[in-house]
């Protein structure tokens, strides 16, 4: 026979969660984690983190001034120019109708492939293309640097290389990558191709 049930309510304390009940559970907290001290790829730094304090840092980058991290909004107004610039060449070189605005007239496809190349020939030889150029920003290497280790001087001025621009262009043609940042700011072409948009 099953004991009979205690109608009264429960006076005692609730256990918290996380508090020890006799059994040994290691050495983690009461609380493991709480969501203001997660960080994502779209949210950038977490909830009550100063995102300017220390930026690039561990890549061995100046937190303010010259050869720091770009912010958003050049490396947008850049990006525009680049862009606009490549639908100018388009349209005089390759039209697809003599109707309309006169940037759109040119082809779709060659306006892309036209983008494509002014990045991987300008970044990976000179660091920049023209829009980068006109906001005072470059594209370097980085790398992520140990605590107390210098970071080699050369990449401080030197050009990433055609390897990186192929990487880096390639995911910035597909969008996508280059909307999703991590908390250093970089895109995700970015990060992958090892790079950064610095301030010159």
């Amino acid at each position: 026979m099953l004991p009979a049930l205690d109608p009264r309510p429960r006076t005692g304390r609730r256990r918290p969660l996380g508090e020890a009940t006799g059994a040994s559970h290691g050495p983690y907290p009461a609380t493991v984690a709480e969501r203001r001290d997660i960080s994502s790829w779209l949210e950038g730094e977490p909830a009550g983190r100063d995102p300017a304090a220390g930026r690039g840092e561990r890549l061995g980058l100046s937190s303010s001034g010259s050869g720091s991290l770009a912010r958003l909004g050049r490396r947008v107004v850049a990006l525009l120019i680049d862009w606009f610039a490549c639908l100018a060449i388009s349209a005089a070189f390759f039209p697809v109708t003599t109707d309309g605005f006169y940037l759109t007239r040119g082809s779709s496809l060659a306006t892309l492939a036209i983008f494509a190349l002014e990045n991987v020939v300008l970044v990976g030889s000179i660091g920049f293309t023209l829009g980068h150029r006109l906001l005072g920003l470059r594209v370097r290497r980085v790398f992520a640097t140990p605590a107390g280790q210098v970071p080699d001087p050369v990449w401080r001025t030197a050009a990433p290389g055609f390897v990186s621009a192929v990487v880096r262009t390639l995911l910035l043609c597909l969008v996508v990558p280059a909307v999703i940042w991590d908390a250093d700011g970089r895109g995700l072409h970015d990060r992958l191709a090892g790079t950064a948009i610095v301030r010159r």
